[in-house]
């Protein structure tokens, strides 16, 4: 084959959608089996190259991969067409989700069914933690990084805006600075095996070319498509100022999502929860469960925000909180697709420049400290109903915890079967026991 076809490929992207279960790891674990291993559609290299320029990029890196493979194979469309059907099968799952939550959430099934799963997501979260340390903590100064992250949150309160912004501010420095000498492309095994495979890094399509004149059309047509709802806001809802309000918060949600949604919940709770009071505390961590529980990325849980925000602000209309879900939709994914349609012809320039990823490393040591917030407040909303105290300690929760590290690290238990278990016990739990 000399070109991908693009049906087989529109199936792969639509089975993939339903699919996309375990997170990002379990994710990009697919697509690479898929395009790399078994179609040989993508090469190992050109894979690997997408792959870290997708990490380095806020928002959610499965959701991206998929939309740059997309647009290796099949060019904006390909990538657009890849990119959404990623997403569309959890958003319309969420939205269902959402709709039971709200209507029969009181019910003893359903709040079982919470109270379980709850504990388990707690220790998926510190897992997390682990995981992204064990990556990204190899310097001093990147374990000093996670710690001041983490004390600026937690202790100082400091937006988690600053934090990253800060982040970014020492990488850059570091580079400009003290210019260490910049790593040769880790991943060249110089172009051994890349015939083998449809695209490779010896590739010249069409969409790979960089050229200004066509970056600066895409770019002013992302820039209308971005501001056509607000028009559509300001002329047909009695409520401009809280639409507006949801749309730039998810995009700045979006913007500053380095280390994906775990990370951007430190935001996201900072904000909606503490300050706009769209949703209680308690709600917020039953939407992380709904994320983990549904296929897609785990940012869905940002949509369940926007959900719930517009539902409570219209006084309980679902039909408000659907189009709050479908409007938090888009302004969380919008960015990620122009990142990589507008990126991605000049990233394919860059195969082994890595001083901006040196740059960024010092973003993945802050995200360690943010997730591990994160942790540490989900565990607070699981652990403690009112004020924290031993006479407070929900002890089952505790010990669940504790059951579900070991399950999930020690015996490899998959994490959708745990969550499985977990709301089972939960159920049984409430309407037997207690």
């Amino acid at each position: 084959m000399s070109k991908v076809p693009f049906k087989e490929a529109f199936l792969f992207w639509l089975k993939l959608g339903f699919i996309s279960f375990g997170g990002p790891a379990g994710q990009i674990a697919i697509m690479h089996q898929y395009l790399v291993e078994k179609k040989k559609w993508i090469s190992e290299r050109v894979f690997l190259h997408a792959l870290n320029y997708c990490m380095l990029l806020p928002g959610p890196e499965a959701q991206q991969l998929a939309a740059y493979s997309g647009w290796l194979m099949h060019g904006t469309w390909g990538g657009i067409v890849a990119g959404l059907l990623f997403i569309l099968p959890s958003v319309f799952i969420l939205t269902a989700l959402s709709i039971i939550y709200v209507t029969y959430g009181n019910t003893p099934v359903v709040t079982g069914l919470f109270n379980g799963i709850k504990p388990a997501v707690v220790a998926i979260v510190f897992l997390a933690v682990w995981k992204i340390a064990e990556r990204s903590l190899k310097r001093s100064i990147d374990i000093v990084l996670a710690i001041a992250s983490l004390l600026a949150l937690l202790v100082f309160k400091i937006p988690y805006i600053i934090v990253m912004l800060v982040a970014i501010a020492l990488g850059i420095f570091y580079v400009t600075a003290f210019k260490p000498e910049a790593a040769s492309g880790a991943n060249d095994e110089n172009g051994n095996g890349e015939e083998k495979y449809i695209i490779n890094k010896n590739t010249n399509t069409a969409s790979s070319v960089f050229k200004w004149p066509l970056f600066s059309l895409k770019a002013s047509l992302f820039i209308a498509i971005w501001c056509a709802p607000f028009g559509l806001f300001y002329f047909l809802t009695s409520d401009f100022k809280f639409w507006k309000d949801l749309s730039l918060f998810f995009t700045q949600a979006a913007l500053f999502t380095f280390g994906g949604a775990y990370s951007v919940l430190t935001y996201v709770a900072q904000y909606a929860v503490d300050k706009l009071h769209w949703l209680t505390r308690s709600e917020m961590i039953d939407g992380l469960a709904l994320g983990e529980t549904t296929p897609g990325p785990l940012m869905m849980v940002l949509p369940f925000t926007g959900f719930m925000g517009s539902y409570h602000h219209f006084g309980g209309s679902l039909l408000a909180g659907c189009l709050g879900l479908f409007v938090s939709t888009y302004f969380t994914f919008f960015p990620s697709f122009v990142f990589i349609l507008l990126g991605a012809p000049l990233v394919e320039r860059t195969q082994d420049n890595q001083n901006v990823k040196l740059a960024l490393s010092f973003v993945t040591a802050a995200v360690a400290g943010v997730i591990a917030n994160l942790g540490i407040y989900t565990a607070k909303a699981v652990l403690f109903t009112s004020g924290i105290s031993g006479a407070n300690l929900n002890w089952f929760a505790l010990a669940w915890i504790l059951i579900s590290v070991i399950a999930l690290r020690k015996c490899n238990i998959n994490m959708i079967v745990w969550i499985a278990i977990s709301a089972l016990l939960g159920i049984v739990l409430r309407l037997f026991l207690v």
